[in-house]
């Protein structure tokens, strides 16, 4: 039976600073903005379950994603998604990588990770959101969010072929497919994973996904102010009706935090369904408390506070700006028009 209930967690175990950084994680431990502290993080825990060194594919996978998503690479742009950025991807990997551990630690009946299928998750966690990045030349796109739609498509495209350069071919297709588990394309019931650890470590991948970004400290600012206009640009902002009409979904940034509690719903349901409980493993990882949910229902519960007021003045924090200093990001006060 899952712990979770729909978002209905215990008091903590064991008090939880409520100073944490803006740019560190649940543990206010890990700053998350700092691609060799996570890498660093992921290694331990590799490390601390298998005995040795982490492999060279993961070595390799954080390198090349520092290098992707800063524009030092001769076929794609530097990320200008400010909510999609490389904090929320190195936030993901790290959740990722504690919810493996989690699984490989507490786990009585069931199969064994090992090495290959633990550097597998990290490195598809690494590159789940890929897909925002944009070609060189890309003429038809002026901004990475304009891929929203098809993002993850796009990020299992690029990841087959990368894990193959790798040298982890074998896991290819599978990993492919994993990534959808991250997103709304495909029905996560629809994915073809036939072995039930990979199937699990694609449960453990879209609930990383999930609670990274919720539990993250300025996650109701980066909501206002970065995802809505991702949206926007995406076509989520509104919706097509029958007969060419269209129903507007987020009037505004301050519309979308007001209705963050009704995607939390959503979002419990998926975790507990459509994922399996798999954040429950994050319980197993930290002794017994679950941060990640711990910070979700803060940010849920003051995004209740603030849909009370007349607007969101109250979000006062100031996340982390983490893409290159000369890429110009699209207008925080972009509209529906």
């Amino acid at each position: 039976m899952c712990r979770y209930s729909s978002g209905q967690c215990g008091p903590a175990s064991r008090a939880h600073s409520s100073m944490r950084r803006n740019d560190h994680d649940v543990t206010d431990k890990v700053r998350t903005t700092d691609l060799a502290a996570v890498r660093a993080a992921v290694a331990g825990l590799y490390r601390g379950l298998y005995d040795h060194p982490a492999g060279r594919a993961i070595e390799r996978a954080f390198a090349d994603i520092e290098r992707l998503y800063q524009g030092n690479h001769p076929d794609y742009c530097a990320c200008d998604t400010q909510y999609h950025d490389i904090q929320h991807v190195l936030e993901v990997t790290l959740a990722m990588a504690r919810l493996m551990d989690g699984y490989e630690r507490g786990r009585v009946d069931a199969l064994p990770l090992g090495p290959h299928v633990f550097q597998l998750g990290v490195i598809a966690a690494l590159f789940h959101d890929f897909g925002y990045l944009r070609r060189r030349g890309d003429h038809r796109h002026r901004y990475g969010a304009e891929y929203t739609l098809v993002h993850v498509s796009r990020s299992a495209r690029f990841l087959r072929r990368y894990l193959t350069r790798l040298g982890m071919g074998r896991y290819a297709d599978t990993g492919a497919e994993l990534l959808h588990y991250t997103g709304y394309e495909r029905a996560t019931g629809t994915l073809r994973v036939a072995d039930p650890r990979l199937r699990r470590l694609g449960h453990m991948l879209g609930t990383a996904d999930i609670i990274a970004q919720m539990s993250d400290r300025c996650y109701l600012e980066k909501c206002r102010d970065r995802l809505y206009p991702e949206f926007v640009l995406g076509g989520l902002a509104r919706r097509a009706l029958p007969g060419g009409r269209a129903q507007v979904v987020f009037r505004s940034g301050d519309d979308l935090v007001r209705k963050t509690p009704d995607f939390y719903r959503g979002a419990a349901r998926r975790l507990e369904v459509d994922l399996a409980c798999a954040y429950e493993y994050a319980h197993r990882h930290f002794g017994g408390q679950n941060l990640y949910l711990e910070e979700m229902q803060k940010n849920v519960r003051f995004a209740k506070v603030v849909a009370q007021a007349s607007d969101s003045e109250m979000l006062r924090r100031t996340p982390p700006d983490t893409l290159r200093a000369d890429v110009e990001p699209f207008p925080k006060n972009l509209a529906l028009r």
